[in-house]
């Protein structure tokens, strides 16, 4: 008999299956243009679930719409980064707007936690 989902992994399964058009664009970026990085999308980290995840690097990336509120984004950071993960956080408009910057702006972040 398989052993029950938990309930971060159901709900990290709907996030992935349900997921918006800027998430959906930054994945495929992520996935095409960060080789050798490998990431994972609405990865369970502690009680919070990351947008994206580069266990590697310990790097999470965050996406914020105009729903975020800053102090619930500021306990999710605080979650993520207790578990050693460093979060950087990106705009929709500005996955929309300025992919390539906000590519550049990941690299640079890996690049940076690769050499420590």
């Amino acid at each position: 008999m398989p052993k029950p989902l938990n309930a971060s992994t159901r709900v990290a399964r709907r996030l992935r299956r349900d997921a918006t058009d800027v998430e959906r664009t930054l994945w495929r970026e992520l996935r095409e243009r960060l080789q050798p990085w490998s990431f994972r999308r609405q990865h369970p980290i502690g009680n919070a679930i990351a947008d994206f995840a580069c266990p590697a690097a310990a790097l999470v990336i965050e996406l914020d719409g105009g729903q975020h509120s800053p102090e619930l984004d500021a306990a999710r950071t605080e979650e993520i980064a207790r578990h050693g993960y460093r979060v950087i956080r990106f705009w929709n408009n500005e996955v929309t707007e300025n992919l390539d910057g906000v590519l550049e702006s990941i690299e640079k972040s890996l690049r940076t936690l690769s050499a420590l």
